[in-house]
């Protein structure tokens, strides 16, 4: 977060400068033919000390402050530096007066356990081929302390927004902003995790999940300090589902009837819709240790509002950890989410809820702790011409459902970003006996409660693999 820090005033110098500008003044209007008394001279002789020692006070207070000034500049050069803290390039360059204007490119590489293609989100029915991923445009806004983001998405098939905020910086680097924003939820904007796939917080919209309302930002010595209201998730984009083009997981409107394949039928809308949903995050950054850490709560609150059952609430909590080592990172997070609602919803039980991202809307288990973790390393490459640094990681996550029938979701990815100007590479390894963007070997979309790899039931508990390559281009 950029800080906007104010020159110290001190007075005292001044205090100091008009005495001794006094002093010299009364000494030179003294007349040659008058001398002073020896008592009058050790008093000035006292005074001048006293002055000098309030000048070497003032001198140490103006250099503590500099370097108070200086650990502010520092700190706030590192949050902003870690504000995406997987290190994707930055990804507009192109200035058009206040507005920055910047997008990127990216195809994707499946290989995986695909044998029959598949009919879910991204499901690498073509494994073995290079597919295109996405194409977005970003623009940034900063003009004098007006400051803003918009950021458009287009997939195969399907398009939304992903960001769209305007907001205010005050003197002191807080923020306020409004729109279309991330939640302040985890220890950052992809929670743990440093790969492609995310962790599994993501999938159940508990991490980089965009909602509507507002948000305030700020940080008070070494807290940073979140506070959010979204009136609502984000609008559904185009697509074809019925409410679940957009980019985050939120809980959306839902057909029941759905084909063999994948389609949907016509059939009564059912599901639910977010509303008032609040956030707060607390994070204190402990620097002056041997190992640096970030240490943080997060709390979310929000209602339901039902299609055609009764209306519903949901909570979350999380505490969560970053501890940076040299170039070393290792992230940290424990989560419980609650989903409170009637049996009315499309399957006639409140274990399940739909939940819908990229165009495709599946159960999530209502209630559920989230355990996951990411241990990373950042190696710069200054010895390879092609190639600014690499970053290896290892992340293990699982939703571990309270439902005693279901079965938990577990996923670990270990892979590695790659990154030389405005290219960022991502080659993954993931195992999943529950993740439906992992395999779709023996996988049966026709019944939610038999078959299926995913959040909610997870019926067949098998693991599937998926090597994935994401070539990505920003500029």
């Amino acid at each position: 977060m950029h800080r906007k820090i104010e020159r110290t005033k001190t007075p005292i110098l001044l205090e100091v400068a008009a005495v001794l500008i006094a002093l010299t003044a009364s000494m030179i209007s003294l007349s040659p033919s008058v001398h002073a008394k020896s008592a009058d001279v050790a008093a000035l002789e006292r005074r001048v000390d006293e002055l000098n020692r309030e000048l070497e006070r003032a001198k140490m207070d103006l250099a503590a402050a500099r370097e108070e000034k200086d650990a502010a500049l520092e700190k706030a050069a590192k949050a902003e530096a870690e504000l995406d803290s997987r290190g994707v390039p930055e990804p507009a360059k192109i200035k058009v007066g206040p507005v920055t204007v910047g997008g990127a490119m990216r195809v994707n590489y499946v290989l995986g356990s695909y044998p029959g293609g598949g009919s879910g989100p991204s499901r690498g029915g073509n494994g073995g081929n290079f597919e295109l991923d996405t194409f977005r445009i970003n623009l940034s806004l900063d003009y004098e302390q007006l400051i803003g983001k918009l950021e458009y998405r287009w997939y195969n098939g399907y398009n939304f927004i992903h960001t769209g905020w305007l907001g205010y910086e005050f003197e002191d680097g807080s923020q306020i902003q409004a729109g279309v924003l991330r939640n302040p939820f985890g220890p950052g904007p992809y929670g743990v995790s440093q790969s492609w796939f995310f962790d599994q917080h993501y999938y159940v919209g508990l991490a980089d999940d965009m909602d509507l309302g507002i948000k305030y930002v700020t940080q008070l010595g070494n807290w940073d300090l979140n506070f959010a209201y979204f009136y609502s998730s984000e609008w559904n984009g185009n697509g074809t589902s019925d409410d679940s083009a957009r980019y985050g997981y939120d809980a959306v409107k839902w057909r029941s009837g759905l084909t063999q394949n994948g389609n949907l039928v016509s059939a009564p809308v059912n599901g639910y819709q977010e509303r008032n949903q609040f956030n707060i995050r607390a994070i204190y950054g402990f620097d002056d240790v041997a190992v640096p850490t970030d240490l943080g709560v997060s709390l979310q609150y929000g209602q339901l509002e039902g299609q055609r059952a009764g209306d519903g609430h949901h909570w979350a909590a999380s505490a969560h950890m970053v501890n940076q080592l040299g170039n070393s990172k290792l992230a940290s997070q424990i989560t419980r989410y609650e989903i409170d609602i009637d049996d009315g919803n499309p399957w006639g039980t409140d274990t399940l809820i739909p939940m819908g991202a990229y165009d495709f809307a599946w159960p999530v288990a209502t209630k559920a702790w989230i355990p996951a973790v990411s241990l990373s390393y950042k190696y710069e490459t200054q010895q390879i011409p092609w190639l600014d640094y690499v970053l290896p990681y290892l992340e293990y996550s699982s939703i571990v459902k309270d439902e005693s029938d279901f079965n938990d979701s577990q996923m670990w990815t270990l892979g590695a970003a790659w990154a030389k100007g405005g290219w960022y590479i991502y080659s993954d390894l993931v195992y999943s006996n529950g993740n439906y963007f992992v395999g779709d070997d023996g996988d049966n979309y026709s019944n939610i409660f038999h078959g299926v790899g995913d959040f909610g039931v997870d019926g067949n508990d098998k693991w599937n693999y998926r090597f994935n390559i994401n070539l990505g281009y920003y500029f």
